[in-house]
């Protein structure tokens, strides 16, 4: 009899320990969880990502992820999504049951339908509910397995999982992860947690004409906090999800067999078209108040104000109005007054970063008929300019003013409400990957961002990726408490637009070595391109907001 062999495992904090051949991943998470405050799902085994019931093969480095990171929180939330489902089949019972569709983010959880021969109702939800306590409580372990396409794609078929059967009939890849709980089976875009018992924070509120399923924040991920829904927000993502639906564009799989069926032109010019609309209907909108002389538009990152403020002055000049750009980032404070962060780097998404005195001065000026002179921020000296660009607004003239803090109260306090009209623009994605994976809105504004500071600035897509939480937390900060002002809110994502993107952001994200911090990232939203087809650019039209990112647009940006 062969003794087992015994290997090392450096941890984090530079300690070691030996461990039995064969060890579980989950095992070793078991033995170290009480050094980390939140559960730990995940491990990083020299520098590669793997779920918990991975054994141990060789000495090694780890490093234990849990539920307080981004990793891991996500991991959460994609199992959690897998047991609602299997709640709700078990629940109703599958005979019942037609689609469960899991949609959009509304706070911290999901807005969820349910079409089938029951009564979605909070009775309904609360026996779900007590569905999903006996699934945590019975801690069943999720598990994967690994088949063919082609197997997979008849097994959804006998399952009804048809919008799984249509996604995976354009997959390159021959292979396929399935998860199981239980009997349930079903596939999910991404690591799960090992077992339901790690699935302990959840709540259920009935909403709207279905319901959402809310879950802790990161920062805090052994607590539920009620529910607070932005309403205007949710109406804009349920009008984009009920377009989608309109067009029978539900998912990937039926975007990709628009594009092998119909080709993209009449898809794109559609998509084009309903925008232009939407534009031209706000542009209507401001005119007819008469009283407007401020067009404010705010948005996150990448949500493609720059060209929407530029459409949408073509439709205020359709509309009789001499519409003028002015952007808030040129009253930036001198480099010199800039406030830093807690880390001592300077923090211009701050309002503190603008001269707001300066800047209602300006605009109160302008409201009485004064001419002002336009200052412009040098970004290479740091330095406010002041070159000659002077402007006088009479009675047909607007200002469409964009910066991310547009919709701050405080922003323009020394102008009357009347006189201002609040726009909130984002990209909010209406595509799922399928039924049960939702494509969340942030990886779509992140590839828009690698694609543009790619092009534009010469920035790695690793170092974008880099900034990208702290742009997130300047968001967080300082534009989503101030959405609910908005007197409308623009949808920009286009539901081809991630067809066309992948052509741009694939080579990018491909530079991403796996020593760098990035890696898991960037190969995390490789797999997720890896379901689409892709789109050329010749039919798209020049004013698009995709032109932002690829370039080739006709707007001087």
């Amino acid at each position: 009899m062969h003794d087992v062999l015994q290997y090392t495992v450096t941890f984090e904090n530079g300690e070691t320990k030996q461990y039995p051949e064969g060890t579980t991943f989950l095992e070793i998470a078991k033995d170290r969880q009480k050094e980390y405050k939140n559960d730990v799902v995940l491990v990083i085994q020299d520098g590669k990502l793997k779920e918990l019931y991975k054994t141990l093969r060789k000495d090694c480095r780890v490093r234990l992820v849990t539920t307080g990171e981004d990793i891991g929180y996500k991991t959460y939330k994609r199992s959690m999504s897998l047991m609602l489902v299997k709640a709700v089949y078990d629940t109703a019972g599958h005979d019942k049951i037609q689609k469960v569709r899991i949609h959009y983010s509304v706070d911290q959880g999901y807005y969820c339908t349910i079409d089938g021969d029951i009564c979605l109702d909070e009775v309904f939800l609360n026996r779900v509910k007590d569905t999903m306590r006996k699934i945590v409580e019975a801690d069943i372990p999720i598990e994967k397995r690994n088949l063919h396409t082609d197997e997979a794609i008849e097994l959804f078929h006998q399952y009804g999982m048809y919008d799984k059967e249509e996604l995976f009939k354009y997959r390159r890849s021959s292979r396929v992860n399935l998860y199981r709980m239980g009997a349930f089976e079903d596939y999910n875009y991404g690591y799960m947690v090992p077992s339901t018992g790690y699935l302990k924070y959840f709540e259920l509120y009935p909403y709207d004409e279905g319901f959402v399923i809310q879950m802790p924040k990161m920062s805090d991920p052994e607590r539920v906090p009620p529910l607070q829904v932005r309403e205007k927000l949710f109406q804009v993502q349920k009008e984009s999800m009920k377009w989608g639906d309109l067009q029978d564009i539900e998912t990937v799989g039926d975007l990709n067999r628009e594009i092998v069926r119909e080709g993209a032109q009449n898809m794109v010019l559609v998509q084009e078209a309903q925008q232009e609309k939407k534009i031209a209907e706000i542009a209507e909108q401001i005119a007819k108040r008469g009283d407007v002389k401020f067009v404010l538009v705010a948005g996150p990152s990448s949500s493609g104000k720059t060209t929407f403020s530029h459409r949408l002055s073509v439709q205020l000049r359709v509309n009789g109005l001499r519409p003028h750009p002015l952007a808030v980032d040129n009253y930036f404070v001198n480099r010199e007054h800039t406030p830093k962060d807690e880390k001592g780097n300077y923090d211009f998404e701050c309002l503190e970063a603008i001269d707001v005195e300066q800047f209602n001065e300006d605009l109160r000026r302008l409201l009485h008929g004064e001419e002002v002179e336009i200052p412009t921020f040098d970004f290479i000296t740091g330095q406010r300019k002041y070159e000659g660009k002077k402007l006088k607004m009479e009675s047909r003239d607007i200002l469409v003013i964009e910066g991310i803090h547009c919709l701050n109260p405080e922003l323009t306090k020394a102008l009357p409400n009347e006189r201002k009209f609040k726009i909130y623009i984002s990209a909010l994605t209406q595509l799922n990957v399928d039924e049960h994976n939702r494509i969340p809105t942030t990886d779509g504004r992140l590839i828009r961002r690698i694609v543009r500071d790619a092009r534009t600035r010469g920035t790695s897509a690793a170092r974008t990726i880099a900034m990208w939480y702290s742009v997130r937390r300047g968001e967080e900060r300082n534009i989503f408490p101030f959405q609910e002002e908005a007197d409308i809110m623009f949808n920009s994502a286009l539901i081809y637009e991630l067809a066309v993107l992948k052509q741009y952001v694939e080579p990018l994200l491909f530079q991403i070595t796996p020593e760098m911090e990035e890696f898991h990232e960037a190969k995390r939203l490789l797999k997720f391109l890896d379901y689409f087809l892709g789109i050329g650019t010749e039919r798209i039209p020049a004013n698009s907001l995709l032109r932002e990112f690829i370039g080739g647009g006709c707007y001087d940006l």
